[in-house]
């Protein structure tokens, strides 16, 4: 639950923050008859993301009979998700700044459009941040004993998130959104080496890879499975009392060198250095 909330935090805030960084657009440049647009393409964009939530759920559980054939998909949607989170977290430290210029350039030129093109705008802005949240959410909850629980945590993030959003927008309630956006971008990062763990052990449970049963470690005799902190580290990280070789590997080969570069200091651009002009030459006897 802890971690479909975080994801329904993060994802929800990155969403809301861009929706009302177009409406604060709109309602300053005096265009509020292009609210409505904004909110079509803003329902559109969490439709389809339900729907993609959805068929993922539904491939898994009707269209894929076999066993195997269940494992290698969630597989190979755990990776995709994990490719996703990653860019996603750098994506957003890299632009942070400057997202919200490129969104009101965006709108400026949608606006000179027409209606339409408002609303795909408004809809390309957010379906992006929907995707990933359905994604992420259902490789994240692979494996769980009971889905709505979880389900619950993501909506209860997003609600939080909505809540955030609006009051940095009608109030006057800041927070430090480069704190915020790093530090739950170290904890995605944690959470998405567990998702990756979990997608080697549906390659292995589908034969595609080897070594399902050669552990690296066993500490079920220290991690109670039955344990509240064992369900925390598990649903969190995926770190299980139990893991094969190559889970293990994978976890570590993805966290380690992520979290390195991504709590690695920004390089500070070289200063512009403009030369001097060269001094006139002396006039000649």
């Amino acid at each position: 639950m802890l971690a479909t909330y975080l994801i329904g935090l993060r994802e929800g805030l990155e969403a809301t923050l861009v929706v009302s960084i177009l409406i604060a657009f709109l309602v300053k440049s005096d265009r509020r008859d292009r609210l409505v647009q904004v909110w079509a393409g803003v329902g559109l964009a969490v439709a389809l993301s339900v729907f993609f939530g959805w068929l993922l759920s539904y491939t898994s559980t009707t269209l894929l009979q076999k066993y195997e054939q269940r494992e290698l998909f969630e597989a190979v949607t755990s990776i995709l998700a994990v490719a996703f989170v990653t860019w996603m977290i750098f994506w957003m430290r890299r632009a942070a700044r400057s997202i919200a210029g490129e969104l009101r350039g965006k709108l400026q030129d949608a606006l000179e459009v027409g209606s339409i093109a408002v609303a795909v705008m408004a809809f390309l802005a957010v379906v992006r941040e929907g995707l990933e949240t359905s994604l992420i959410f259902y490789s994240a909850v692979q494996g769980a004993a009971d889905n709505s629980s979880p389900l619950y945590a993501l909506l209860i993030g997003i609600a939080s998130a909505v809540v955030i959003g609006y009051l940095m927008y009608a109030t006057a309630v800041r927070i430090n959104l480069s704190v915020f956006f790093k530090w739950t971008g170290v904890l995605l990062i944690l959470v998405a080496a567990g998702i990756l763990k979990y997608g080697v052990h549906d390659f292995q449970e589908a034969n595609v890879l080897p070594g399902l049963n050669s552990l690296a470690y066993d500490i079920s005799g220290v991690l109670d499975p039955s344990a509240w902190y064992t369900a925390l580290l598990t649903g969190m990280f995926n770190i299980t009392p139990t893991a094969s070789v190559l889970e293990s590997v994978a976890w570590v080969a993805y966290g380690i060198p992520v979290l390195i570069l991504f709590l690695r200091p920004a390089g500070k651009k070289a200063p512009v250095v403009t030369p001097e002009p060269a001094p006139a030459p002396a006039p000649q006897q």
